[in-house]
């Protein structure tokens, strides 16, 4: 009996096992493992989060898969003061961390074979991840006249700040991205889980109007808790903007139980209406930008763009292979650029979600012979 192919034979390996071998060898380290290498927050949730997520515990209906109305209201609110978008005609929908919803965005939009989804030349692995599922083609490009004339392009991915280069796109090349996008029909997905995080550029939105000219027609904002408010743990997430496109997902999610639990729905109306959370979680990375990016460039790396977000995106002018184990010598894992594409295949990249102790400790460790 012939059997399809397992749908996980469309994806690579997971990208991170490939570094088992580098974290064994790290972890080795008489000072133990400092893991650079994901962005996992390792700060407290605030209290102010955690006590709304306990007040709403006794929850034993089902939730609502568009969100409560105070969720939306509160996503609303914080789109408008974020990202300088007006409420009205906005749709917005709570989402069970951002990861899922760019995963799964090109098999919500009706993507299939035969189809075009654009990503960056450097990229979050989940964009292609999403166009392989749905045996879409993937074309890696900063620049959409490299697409040529096809017709196509159903979903351009944009991510600004960048994961992993930290690069900040201006508002006048995401209007042409929009603009250009509109002509074709396709839909502009732009992932800006890290805005808040603006450092030597200020990052603008998909939803501002000077990108999308006052109208959200075919284009949708992805958004994330988890590292603002440390609630990765919590799956936290949102997508606003084309009404028409959000109520599309609304329905689908809706038969297939993509739903937000009812207490998470809760701690997300309580972070995204607190600030002085937001605001001391940016300080710690603040400083802990600045102590790894002077140890990195004390020991000879070059960063480069790494002007907003949660990394740092440097090089050796080396394989970014042989970099990681250089580093993982010293007992410090870092994530290879290849990762995210050919273009990083000399670069690593660093977050900043570690504690202050191991932080402090990077500068002595990459002074190792």
């Amino acid at each position: 009996m012939n059997r399809p192919a397992p749908v996980s034979s469309r994806l690579p390996d997971f990208t991170w096992d490939t570094l088992d071998a580098a974290a064994a060898k790290a972890a080795a380290h008489p000072g133990g493992l400092i893991n650079l290498s994901m962005g996992t927050p390792v700060d407290p949730v605030p209290q102010v989060i955690r006590q709304a997520l306990a007040d709403a515990s006794n929850a034993p209906g089902y939730p609502l898969t568009a969100g409560t109305p105070a969720l939306r209201d509160a996503i609303a609110a914080w789109v408008a003061r974020a990202c300088g978008a007006g409420v009205d005609g906005l749709g917005v929908l709570p989402t069970i961390g951002s990861k899922e919803l760019v995963g799964w965005l090109p098999t919500l939009l009706g993507v299939g074979p035969g189809d075009v989804v654009v990503v960056p030349s450097i990229a979050y692995p989940t964009y292609e991840d999403g166009a392989r599922l749905v045996g879409a083609t993937t074309v890696r490009t900063d620049s959409l006249t490299a697409v040529g004339p096809t017709s196509r392009v159903r979903l351009v991915w944009v991510n600004s700040p960048g994961n992993p280069t930290g690069r900040v796109l201006p508002a006048t090349h995401l209007r042409k991205v929009v603009d250009w996008a509109r002509e074709r029909g396709a839909v502009v997905a732009s992932d800006e889980c890290y805005l808040p995080l603006g450092w030597d550029a200020e990052p603008v939105s998909i939803l501002s109007p000077e990108v999308c000219g006052g109208s959200y027609e075919g284009v949708l904002a992805v958004h994330s808790l988890s590292k603002r408010s440390n609630l990765a743990g919590y799956r936290a997430g949102f997508v606003a903007g084309d009404p028409a496109l959000v109520a599309e997902l609304l329905k689908i999610r809706k038969h297939v139980g993509m739903i937000v639990p009812a207490p998470v729905q809760a701690a997300m109306v309580a972070a995204l209406g607190d600030q002085a959370h937001a605001d001391e979680q940016r300080e710690r990375y603040r400083v802990r930008r600045e102590r790894l990016r002077a140890a990195f460039t004390g020991a000879g790396f070059t960063v480069e763009h790494s002007e907003a977000g949660l990394y740092l995106w440097m090089t050796r002018d080396e394989d970014c292979w042989e970099t990681v184990d250089w580093l993982a010598r010293r007992g410090i894992l870092a994530a290879a650029g290849i990762f995210y594409g050919p273009a990083g295949a000399r670069h690593v990249r660093v977050a900043l979600t570690e504690s202050d102790e191991h932080i402090a400790a990077v500068a002595d460790r990459l002074a190792q012979p």
